[in-house]
């Protein structure tokens, strides 16, 4: 039986649930997945009795959302390369009777971005979800520009892209040229300096789901752009989590078609 959830807080709004539980469903498998409301404070606690080689709840294992994603890997020792580079982990899980951690953000930006090497591309915000998609890009791009408040999450986005050029631009810098722009930034933390973009021709990939569509959203598909929602991002991260928690292989397109019907009106 798979014994999963989705950890964070705020966690009410959650579509994991709905997500997981659906695709167990299709795939014949008795499952239980759940959201349990987990805070920065609260998760060395959860942590600690979900994992212990003694604990009898038999968990699966958790997807993780704000603020866990960085916290968790001060607990968890079995980090995979790519997830300790973006210092970033969403996805807690346990192989062959240890527990690990690693980044479906990560591969699902992988499998979103359609990019050349001579792309532009800007990358709104500094956090977790921003360091999974640098990381994502890595090798797909010359160079990015971050937009940010302040230098100081430049370090982690370097330690996430080695490879990349990156520059950092102010929030107000405009987004008119640029052929993808993924934001990542809160609700709402953004709508000041949306207007300053006057034109696109390229992709605005959003992260968040709700609330929906986000003021960006709103003024690019006005200007004509193309939008990946944060559902997508949702499901496609969501794919590989059910693999890994489940150990089934299916066809990620017929589900990917399937998950995202479920949650459409959501």
């Amino acid at each position: 039986m798979i014994k999963a959830a989705v950890l964070g807080s705020p966690i009410a709004h959650s579509l994991s649930p709905k997500i997981h539980s659906h695709a167990y469903d299709l795939l014949g498998l008795n499952s239980s997945y759940s959201a349990i409301e987990v805070n920065e404070n609260s998760f060395s606690d959860f942590y600690l009795d979900a994992t212990s080689k003694e604990s009898d709840k038999n968990w699966s294992g958790f997807s993780l959302t704000m603020p866990l994603k960085e916290i968790v890997l001060q607990f968890c020792e079995n980090v995979d390369s790519v997830t300790e580079s973006i210092n970033s982990g969403n996805t807690l899980y346990k192989s062959d009777g240890t527990w690990k951690v690693s980044s479906t953000d990560y591969l699902a930006f992988r499998n979103l971005l359609a990019v050349s090497k001579e792309s532009k591309v800007a990358i709104i915000g500094g956090g977790g979800t921003a360091r999974a998609a640098i990381g994502a890009l890595n090798s797909k791009v010359r160079e990015v520009d971050v937009f940010l408040r302040s230098d100081s999450r430049m370090s982690a986005l370097a330690k996430a892209a080695p490879k990349l050029l990156i520059h950092k631009r102010d929030l107000a810098h405009p987004l008119d040229d640029y052929d993808l722009i993924i934001q990542t930034t809160p609700a709402g933390s953004f709508d000041d300096y949306v207007l300053n973009t006057k034109r696109t021709s390229g992709v605005l990939l959003e992260a968040i789901y709700k609330p929906w569509p986000t003021q960006l959203v709103k003024h690019f598909e006005e200007l004509g752009g193309r939008v990946i929602s944060g559902k997508e991002l949702l499901v496609e991260q969501a794919l590989f989590q059910i693999e890994i928690f489940s150990g089934v292989k299916f066809d990620v397109t017929e589900m990917r078609s399937a998950l995202l019907s479920l949650i459409a009106s959501d």
